[in-house]
């Protein structure tokens, strides 16, 4: 009879806990989805920390290159006239750069077989990412000019460009 009533209290105790344990099923259903999507969420931060830790080179030479065409960007509108900047800048910089070079940002003395820029300053401003922000400086004998130009990697393009006033060292324009 003791032995009965302690098996009895016993099994009581037992499927109260498995009672218990079944309800927490759902919670513990629940907590195991958020789980999975904090590690989902953990490990996708994780690879894109990992690209951006493990690509400074990739992302150095990208720089670098983009540097060159922006240079070489420079130079050719810089000692072309403007009337040939459709042709001469097509593949260098977008249609909408072209125009606005074209009709405002061409430097204000006229070009001419003796006008000559050279680009002795290109400092970016804006290293990661598609879109890399320059700071260009041409001078040449009568004047110097300053522009913002905006770079897209992936397309390999200038996509925009304004004209710096230019107020100091650089600043000989007669």
């Amino acid at each position: 009879m003791k032995n009965s009533r302690l098996i009895i209290f016993a099994s009581l105790v037992l499927v109260g806990i498995l009672i218990t344990q079944l309800n927490q099923i759902p919670n513990l259903n629940k907590q195991l989805l958020q789980a999975k999507a904090t590690l989902k969420q953990v490990k996708t931060n994780q690879k894109q920390s990992k690209t951006i830790i493990s690509s400074p080179q990739a992302q150095q030479d990208n720089v670098s290159g983009s540097t060159k065409k922006v240079t070489s960007f420079v130079k050719t509108f810089s000692n072309q006239p403007t009337s040939s900047y459709s042709d001469t800048l097509k593949g260098m910089a977008s249609q909408k750069v072209i125009n606005e070079l074209t009709q405002t940002f061409a430097p204000s003395v006229n070009f001419s077989d003796k006008a000559h820029y050279e680009v002795p300053v290109i400092a970016i401003k804006n290293a990661w990412g598609s879109d890399l922000e320059y700071l260009v400086i041409a001078k040449s004998d009568a004047q110097n000019v300053a522009y913002t130009i905006t770079y897209n990697t992936d397309d390999k393009l200038v996509t925009d460009m304004s004209r710096l006033n230019l107020k100091g060292a650089f600043d000989n324009e007669k």
